[in-house]
């Protein structure tokens, strides 16, 4: 029996601003060339390269936020919070400065691939709010059909299982209080396609 592929630390970014009628949220679809996840409907996000330790930030992210990425591992906390500016910048055009201010991170969950797949991740996904973005709106290749999207208009698309649960939390990220999400210790984690604390 062949052992599971590695897990990869990921971090993908929720872009959100408001709409005309509702919050919305930066996603594009994975090109066909890609092994994980080609064609599918994400939000920019990939893996965390070596430069994402010790890459330079203007400000770092909140340090509650920090300790709920990776409790157990500081830096690499520092550098899932990098790798979501940086992916954000070469798969979108959009940045939050140079270099990047980090400021405005609000940590949603997290989603570990299962043993089964061909490649895994063990992704973190963070808010940040679109006005604390700068740029053009231009995709590098890896995320086609870049737009924004209606939180109700993507969950009425055909997501892919994992997409589909993180939106789900979001909204119920959305409908809380600031204070609220603060204060919030636990952390949504999808493993086994089932929701745990922690």
């Amino acid at each position: 029996m062949s052992e599971s592929p590695k897990l990869r630390n990921a971090a993908s970014l929720l872009l959100l601003r408001q709409g005309e009628t509702e919050a919305e949220v930066l996603m594009g679809a994975r090109a066909a060339s890609h092994r994980f996840m080609p064609n599918r409907l994400v939000f920019p996000g990939g893996a965390v390269d070596t430069e994402d330790f010790i890459a330079p930030v203007a400000r770092e992210a909140p340090a509650a936020m920090l300790l709920r990425l990776a409790p157990e591992d500081p830096p690499l906390a520092r550098a899932l919070a990098h790798a979501a500016a940086r992916e954000l910048e070469e798969e979108t055009g959009l940045h939050l400065g140079v270099p990047p201010d980090l400021s405005g991170f609000d940590y949603l969950c997290r989603a570990i691939t299962p043993p089964s797949a061909s490649l895994r991740f063990d992704a973190r996904f963070i808010v940040v709010d679109a006005a604390m973005v700068d740029g053009t709106l231009a995709g590098s290749g890896e995320l086609e059909m870049l737009r924004w999207f209606g939180v109700s208009e993507a969950l009425a698309l055909d997501l892919a299982f994992p997409t589909r649960k993180v939106l789900e939390q979001f909204t119920l990220w959305l409908a809380r209080h600031p204070a609220e999400r603060r204060a919030d210790l636990a952390t949504p984690t999808l493993r086994d396609r089932t929701w745990h604390e922690g």
